[in-house]
This record gives C-alpha cells, sequence and structure tokens, in this order.
C-alpha cells in the first residue's frame, strides 16, 4: 500500500493532499500572524498612557477612557468588526475623505477592529496592575527623593507590568482566538484556509482539523514564551522563597 493510497483511505486526514497545499495554509498562518502581532504591539502602545490616566483618575480624561474600555469590551468584537466594515460605507463622510481608501479594505477594518478591542482590555489589565502596586514601595521612592516620572519608570510601571503578565498572556491568546473572525470578511487566515481546503474538495472536516493543530501549536508557543518571560521577571521572588 503506497503512502498516497493510506492518506486517502485510512488516515483521519488526507495529509498528502493536504501536504499539497501547504502554501495556502502558509498564507493563513501568515496572515493570522500579522493580524495577532500588529494588533497586540499598538494596543500596548496605546494601553500605557491610557491606564495610567485611569490608574490616576485624570478628570474628565478618566471618564471618556472608561466609557471607550466598556464599549469595546461589553459589545461582541464581531459586532464591532461588522459596523466598521459594513456599516462605514453608510456613511458619505467616509467615503468622500481618504479614511475611504483604508476603510473599504477587509484587511484595514479587521486590524483596527483588533486593535481597538485590545487597546480596551489590555488598558484595564494595566490599570489594575498600576493600582495594586504596593504602597509600602511608592512611599520607599518618594523617601528616596524620586521625581515623579522617576517613580513612574523604575518603580510603578516594571511592577505593574510583572503583576499584569499572567492576564497579559491570556489575552494574547484570547486575540490569537479572535482572528478566526477576519474570515468572515473575506480574509484569508487559519480558518480561511481551511474553509476554502474544504469547500474545494468537498471536505467535512480535513481542513478544520488542520486549523486547530496549528491553533494549538500557536497556544503552546505562547505559552512557552510567556512561562520563559515570567520567569525572568519573577526571578527574584523564586531567590526569596529559597532563602
Amino acid at each position: 500500500m503506497s503512502l498516497t493510497e493510506f492518506s486517502e483511505n485510512y488516515a483521519p486526514v488526507d495529509f498528502m493532499l493536504v501536504a499539497q497545499h501547504w502554501p495556502l495554509f502558509l498564507l493563513g498562518l501568515r496572515n493570522t500572524l500579522i493580524l495577532l502581532a500588529g494588533p497586540l504591539a499598538l494596543s500596548c502602545l496605546f494601553a500605557v498612557p491610557l491606564a495610567l490616566i485611569r490608574a490616576n483618575r485624570v478628570p474628565i480624561a478618566n471618564r471618556i477612557i472608561f466609557a471607550y474600555t466598556y464599549l469595546f469590551r461589553g459589545t461582541p468584537l464581531l459586532v464591532q468588526l461588522y459596523l466598521l466594515y459594513y456599516g462605514a460605507a453608510q456613511f458619505s463622510l467616509i467615503r468622500d475623505t481618504f479614511l475611504w481608501t483604508i476603510l473599504r479594505e477587509a484587511w484595514w477594518c479587521a486590524f483596527i477592529s483588533f486593535t481597538l478591542c485590545s487597546t480596551a482590555y489590555i488598558t484595564e489589565i494595566l490599570r489594575g496592575a498600576i493600582e495594586t502596586v504596593p504602597k509600602g514601595e511608592i512611599e520607599a521612592a518618594n523617601a528616596c527623593g524620586m521625581s515623579p516620572s522617576t517613580r513612574m519608570r523604575r518603580i510603578i510601571l516594571p511592577n505593574a507590568f510583572r503583576r499584569a503578565l499572567p492576564a497579559f498572556s491570556n489575552e494574547v491568546i484570547f486575540t490569537l482566538h479572535s482572528t478566526v473572525l477576519a474570515s468572515t470578511v473575506t480574509i484569508i487566515d487559519i480558518l480561511g484556509a481551511a474553509r476554502l481546503f474544504n469547500n474545494k474538495y468537498y471536505l467535512a472536516f480535513d481542513g478544520f482539523i488542520v486549523a486547530a493543530l496549528l491553533y494549538m501549536a500557536l497556544v503552546y508557543t505562547i505559552n512557552r514564551g510567556f512561562k520563559f518571560w515570567e520567569g525572568k521577571w519573577h526571578r527574584h521572588l523564586s531567590r526569596e522563597r529559597t532563602t
């Protein structure tokens, strides 16, 4: 029996057929990684100042940011994506400006939606972490004569980042799973590649099994990366336990 016959007739997944279409799944994997890494990088950049405003209860700005985070955390990401992708075209104010060159593309609608939603979640994660920094460390920094900016840079933010790391790892995995919504607006991500593969050969689940394996591999890699990161950042805690 040849390997091709075994793959077609006995294997749970026709792996030979999947191997022939590796460029399709590679394209889906590439698009998924871009839609994961790009929005997360921008979200982290935006979330730090927003979280500082929330944690310090800056008048007016705090209420505006709270409304923003509540809106994007309180509505499904799919609804947000559909409103941007299908709803933007309804307004002549958008169609007649340079914004239409961006919002008419499914890619940019997905990228913007993922960025806005992730920013809302990461802002609240960091806000909570900043507020739980021990008061004693802040008082010690004041006693050493640190300026507010130095105290924020050397004491508060590093401490908050360490505390937020477990929750942030969950947000990364959540964002990875959310990228499947890109396939609903014609983007070929991992799930989109699986659907095209199944539809082409009238298969029920082969492409979805491959997609599931790819997502599991990505989640495993993310988990291992954060475990290593936590080990680096929390090394001083393990030393304290051994003393």
